[in-house]
């Protein structure tokens, strides 16, 4: 997969995993594209470690939308609890 799919499915993943996670998030656009691109790779890696699976061989493969988005899931919420902290 190129580097702008890759950046695309990151943004979608994190726009999507911003959508399940109740409450406010701060943070804008940049924020949300930085935070799905890690969680994209983040979910990659630990479906590549747990499961075997080669999920970044297309960008319409469903594994790999699925491993990005619970990466971006993990990922804003680790973001959001050390920011709650700060705030708090």
């Amino acid at each position: 997969m190129g580097f702008l799919a890759f950046l695309i499915l990151g943004l979608i993943g994190g726009i999507i995993a911003r959508a399940f996670l109740p409450g406010t998030q701060s943070g804008g656009f940049l924020l949300t594209l930085v935070l799905g691109v890690i969680g994209a790779m983040l979910g990659g890696w630990l479906a590549g470690a747990v499961f075997g699976a080669d999920v970044y061989t297309s960008f319409f493969s469903l594994t790999g939308w699925i491993a990005a988005i619970v990466g971006a899931l993990i990922v804003t919420l680790v973001v959001n609890a050390i920011t709650s902290r700060r705030r708090a």
